[in-house]
């Protein structure tokens, strides 16, 4: 027989202002199974935990009503509560008279009523539950990070420094990411490789991190604690155990006018290549495309076809004939860093449902670059060796215009969000243009300045205290080329007059969007993402470096535009998301999954086509000769996050939510007609 206790909350006055939350107690009291039944202001604190426990010991509940907040803030709390009384955690529930109730009625007297209706439905389901037993899973002690920039770098690093062994996959040929493209950093200006390279170094020499660079991820199986990922190793036509990156293979090279990715297509490499002097691994990659040999090969030479880096390498590291392979690891939770790319100027881009500023005569002015671009124009690594040089005629430029938002907060081009660090890179910008050119002139167009951070107000005001930086608040419409100068007409919107500007170069900070293929990565991961790309975290607030498949985190810029501090942060959050993943032998995973009822099922699948998370199996079922029977569904409860596809979508009735079970549904729906 049943013995339920029920507990009020009055959560301060979050629900007694609007609820009579004594009446509530006193009316649910008198439902049969009811044995106890009161009220107490904050049933969260210690005093009101120890009223629920002190009910189950003395009178013997058989289970456990909270009517307070959501269970998504106290459930746990109350669960283990029930738990240190003796009786199972899941006999507890909670009824939700704050948002479902206080909060949106303003009636005293109708919203008492609600809240009695809804501790009532939740009574006539725990009168129903069952004991159910926690989900203990194995957990492989290792991580993957996919994505070698700042963040996946950090991340490694915590993960490896943790204790974990960590497996870091970068599509590139060197981990670094776009901040080893950078000059300096805000706001502090202090060298970017600098600060980056003897990370970049760490983790290559750290003795728990294998480092995959030039390598994707081609599948992801399993489940938290348990993924079996597989990685395609992409041919770079060099043995890397050989390699000792002497470098002799590039002067070799014949073809030498590739334009450089790394220095944003302003300067050149050869085709076989590293991308950068501080690379990490040092190990040069054949470009295909346009290698001699693979060119030759392609048009039926054999003899004549190109081979000097072959020739040139005193170790034999060279290998045309080497091809992708594929390698598969096991690991107990992921960590997404894929980083970010800027937005494509010149193009319409209608697949991404987005416009370029073609108006801005990026592409067709080459002295009209991005904030990329100006960036390897300032580095000492960069093509022209630090000096600012136009791309045009290679002459200093005496003025340049800064174009602030160009494509960030702009609905009409299909990106309405804020990139976050364009004012203050643009800030920099100018800062680096003076200290270059001191008797340049810096204009920036803006619409307003977004500078929130330590030090990053301080750091804008200097760009026009210090160094004289022109700010005008205002829209651009239209860049084009006129002689020897690129002229730039806006619309200064506090003096309400037009601005006409001959500029030597003009600069645009472009948004920040997520990677090419992130999409895809997602889909192979489980993991949602908005429409413009971004992966989702499982909660802004409460869950920001989780994301809504169990086991998989996020990091850095791939989640949102982000800067370098930040990144950092969220990286070493997941880090220690994952260390406390790994801190116990076995996870522990609440039991409300899905189970197949094998006598009942179909064996239709139609559950496994819309399981959102994979977690459905086949399963034979067989008689005691061993001969098969049939085919059935089976829930893997490792992967099975509860959310109920598949039970509505069994035609034969066999698929049951344990914790929300048919019976218990239709309990509560009867509930009401009480």
């Amino acid at each position: 027989m049943a013995r339920i206790g029920v507990f009020v909350c009055h959560c301060g006055e979050n629900i007694g202002r609007t609820v009579d939350c004594a009446r509530v107690a006193g009316e649910i009291g008198k439902l049969p199974g009811v044995v106890h039944s009161v009220d107490y202001k904050y049933m969260c604190s210690d005093p009101g935990q120890a009223l629920i426990k002190q009910a189950i010991a003395e009178k013997g509940l058989t289970g456990v009503v909270v009517s307070a907040c959501s269970p998504h803030m106290h459930e746990r709390t109350f669960r283990r509560a029930a738990g240190g009384a003796g009786l199972n955690p899941f006999l507890c529930e909670m009824a939700n008279i704050r948002e479902h109730c206080s909060w949106i009625h303003e009636d005293r007297e109708a919203a008492t009523d609600k809240a009695i209706d809804l501790a009532r439905v939740i009574v006539e389901k725990v009168k129903r539950n069952v004991p159910l037993e926690t989900i203990r899973i194995p957990v492989e002690k290792r991580a993957l990070v996919i994505g070698g920039g700042i963040a996946g770098i950090q991340a490694a690093l915590d993960l490896a420094d943790g204790g974990a062994e960590v497996v870091l996959v970068e599509k590139e040929p060197s981990i670094g990411g776009h901040m080893s493209q950078l000059s300096e950093t805000f706001p502090t200006l202090d060298c970017s490789q600098c600060i980056l390279t003897p990370r970049m170094v760490e983790v290559y020499q750290h003795p728990r991190i294998r480092l995959m660079a030039y390598c994707e991820v081609d599948a992801v199986e399993g489940y938290i604690g348990n993924f079996k990922v597989t990685i395609r190793q992409k041919a770079r036509s060099v043995d890397e155990t050989k390699c000792n990156g002497c470098g002799a293979c590039q002067k070799a090279c014949v073809v030498k006018n590739v334009p450089s990715e790394f220095d944003e297509r302003l300067g050149k490499r050869t085709a076989i290549y590293v991308p950068f002097p501080q690379a990490v691994p040092n190990i040069p990659v054949i470009d295909r495309e346009h290698c001699a040999y693979f060119k030759g090969r392609a048009r039926g030479m054999k003899k004549d076809a190109c081979g000097k880096c072959k020739e040139a390498c005193a170790r034999g590291a060279i290998d045309f004939a080497q091809e992708d392979r594929f390698v598969t690891e096991k690991v107990g939770a992921i960590v997404v860093a894929t980083g970010y790319e800027l937005y494509s100027i010149g193009k319409d881009q209608p697949a991404a449902g987005l416009k370029g500023y073609g108006e801005y005569g990026y592409g067709t002015v080459p002295d009209v670059i991005d904030g990329l671009q100006f960036e390897r124009l300032a580095s000492a690594s960069g093509p022209t060796a630090g000096k600012l040089l136009r791309p045009s005629d290679g002459k200093v430029p005496k003025k340049i215009v800064f174009l602030q938002c160009v494509g960030s907060r702009d609905p009409a081009k299909g990106i309405d969000y804020c990139s976050k660090v364009c004012c203050m890179y643009v800030a920099k910008h100018t800062m680096l243009y003076r200290h270059k050119v001191h008797d340049g002139e810096a204009t920036v167009f803006y619409m307003d300045v977004r500078a929130a951070g330590k030090g990053y107000d301080e750091f804008t005001r200097r760009a026009v205290e210090e160094d004289g930086a022109v700010y005008v608040r205002g829209r651009v419409s239209r860049v084009y080329r006129d002689g020897d100068v690129v002229k730039v007409l806006g619309f200064d919107t506090l003096n309400g007059t037009p601005v006409e500007i001959d500029a030597d170069m003009v600069v645009l900070a472009t948004a920040m969007r997520p990677r090419k293929g992130i999409e895809k990565l997602a889909q192979t991961l489980s993991v949602s993402y908005d429409r413009h790309g971004f992966i989702n975290e499982a909660h802004p607030k409460l869950r920001p470096v989780e994301t809504n498949t169990a086991g998989v985190f996020v990091a850095g810029a791939c989640q949102a535009p982000r800067d370098i501090p930040d990144s950092v942060a969220m990286a070493s959050a997941a880090a220690a998301k994952v260390l406390g993943l790994f801190s116990n032998e076995m996870l522990e995973r609440e039991p409300t999954v899905a189970r197949v009822d094998a006598a009942l099922c179909a064996g239709c699948f139609h559950c496994e086509r819309v399981c959102p998370y994979g977690a459905v199996e086949h399963k034979e079922v067989r008689d005691r000769k061993g001969n098969l029977l049939k085919v059935v569904a089976d829930v893997n409860p490792g992967v099975c996050q509860g959310c109920g596809t598949c039970q509505a979508t069994c035609p034969s009735k066999s698929v049951e939510l344990m914790g929300f079970t048919d019976e218990q549904i239709y309990a509560e729906v009867n509930a009401l007609a009480l």
